[in-house]
């Protein structure tokens, strides 16, 4: 992690995965074909372990999130923040058999790219 602190990198890597458990919590909650549709679909969801899952991960990444920007500039925070995108994407594809398309994959590599160069030249 070059110049970033064991704290702020134990802070980064929590938040990585909180907010892709949340995500994929989430998705897990609103693709269950069981749930059905309308008011009927937010109450099975609402009664599934899923959906809470992902709404503690949210509530426990918005604590990490601001201990995190704490100790960094809000800019290199959020540039380091957007690497979310590319896990959310890589467990998307594994979990739920979502497609990476050659432009998705680019901007994977750019997103990991700059992501290196602000944590490594921070």
């Amino acid at each position: 992690m070059g110049s970033l602190s064991t704290l702020v990198a134990g802070l980064w890597l929590l938040n990585i995965v909180l907010d892709t458990g949340g995500q994929l919590a989430f998705k897990a909650a609103a693709g269950d074909e069981d749930a059905g549709d309308g008011l009927a679909r937010w109450k099975y969801m609402a009664s599934r372990p899923w959906l809470w899952l992902g709404v503690g991960c949210y509530v426990i990444e918005f604590l990490v999130w601001i201990a995190f920007l704490s100790l960094i500039p809000l800019s290199e925070g959020v540039l380091l923040g957007s690497i979310n995108i590319v896990a959310i994407m890589i467990a998307g594809r594994f979990l739920f058999g979502e497609k990476l398309t050659r432009l998705r994959v680019a901007g994977i590599l750019l997103v990991t790219l700059g992501v290196v160069i602000v944590g490594v030249g921070g």
